[in-house]
């Protein structure tokens, strides 16, 4: 299943944080061309570096189908980042 939110947490010092909710469908459509000349680069490379295309394709997809319930969290002096994928 395709992600569906993603939740961006900013932890400022001093600050109130900052919640932010993207819902990745509409995300998507509106870059959708961005993302068919990204496969369209993609596929040149894996033609250039003689890498089965649908293979490659097929585990991209993978790795973004299994996104959901990812958390990355970064930490930078006293700032923090949280991201979480649903």
């Amino acid at each position: 299943m395709m992600p569906q939110l993603l939740t961006v947490r900013v932890k400022r010092p001093d600050r109130r944080p900052i919640r932010i909710w993207v819902p990745v469908l509409p995300v998507v459509l509106v870059l959708s061309p961005v993302v068919v000349l990204a496969v369209l680069a993609g596929a040149v490379a894996c033609h250039v570096y003689h890498i089965d295309v649908v293979r490659a394709l097929g585990t991209g997809w993978r790795i973004v189908c299994a996104l959901p319930g990812t958390r990355f969290d970064v930490e930078h002096n006293r700032t923090a980042v949280l991201l979480a994928v649903r």
